[in-house]
């Protein structure tokens, strides 16, 4: 094992033991600090709690990578198949080892946080890393699917209101539903066209067929399977925050009746 295969090694490990920290030790002590009403839950929900507090934490940081990767690394934009793939290695490097963090989790907390689409999600991405931290190849298309995670802190904002008995027609929670929907279509079904055109631009070429036949299935599998998650997710979260609105604005007409009638 090379120098740096080593080194996504060490960083791929102490992404999974900081993440179990973060979920264990820092978020416990955190969170009742930051919103009292922590301390409120039901047990089940702290799991849930600490889960999607690591979650966002993941997804900030490592989405800004990716940002920065797609804008500055012109090796990986050249090149989508076979550019230098080092800094997006040290991403999904930290990736992997929240993935693995986070299903070790799910099946160990599985009443709690257990979901099988999430299983299946972390399956598929694990499936397709593997050949980026193992042969190098695809950086550009492995990278891109890390946009995804600027829709995870909105996702997970709406839940810790929900917990937290704020009523679906409050200010925060529109305001945080909108921005919900909005970001996940952008990061998660807007980009559908620009990354299958990206990957059709490659198909056939010699840089394709460097890649083995088990690393395109591992690549345009995990990318539809991941793809059809977000569309259900999305239709999901559209219908949410339609009823939301509907619902806000069925009390700001029922406080204008009342209003007028007093």
């Amino acid at each position: 094992m090379d120098l740096f295969s080593q080194l996504i090694l060490v960083i791929l490990v102490t992404s999974f033991l900081s993440f179990q920290w973060l979920f264990h030790r820092v978020s416990p002590w955190v969170s009742p600090r930051v919103s009292p009403g922590f301390l409120r839950l039901a047990d089940q929900q702290k799991v849930e709690w600490n889960s999607r507090t690591v979650s966002t934490l993941h997804a900030l940081v490592v989405g800004f990578f990716c940002l920065y990767i797609l804008l500055f690394d012109d090796a990986v934009n050249e090149d989508p198949v076979w550019g230098d793939p080092t800094l997006v290695k040290i991403n999904v490097g930290m990736t992997t080892g929240y993935l693995i963090s986070d299903l070790l989790l799910i099946f160990y907390y599985w009443k709690a946080i257990g979901d099988k689409f999430f299983v299946v999600h972390h399956l598929a991405a694990l499936y397709a890393y593997y050949y980026v931290l193992g042969h190098g190849m695809l950086p550009y298309f492995a990278n891109f699917r890390l946009l995804a995670e600027f829709s995870t802190p909105c996702v997970n904002q709406r839940w810790f209101f929900e917990v937290l008995g704020y009523p679906k027609s409050s200010k925060p929670n529109i305001a945080n539903g909108m921005a919900m929907a909005l970001v996940f279509f952008l990061v998660r079904i807007a980009v559908m066209p620009l990354y299958y055109s990206r990957m059709w631009s490659v198909y056939g070429t010699e840089a394709f067929f460097r890649v083995p036949p088990e690393g395109r299935a591992a690549w345009i599998i995990s990318s539809v399977s991941l793809d059809v998650m977000n569309v259900m997710w999305m239709h999901k979260i559209a219908r949410g925050c339609y009823k939301v609105m509907c619902s806000a604005r069925r009390h700001t007409v029922e406080t204008r009746e009342n209003g007028k009638t007093d």
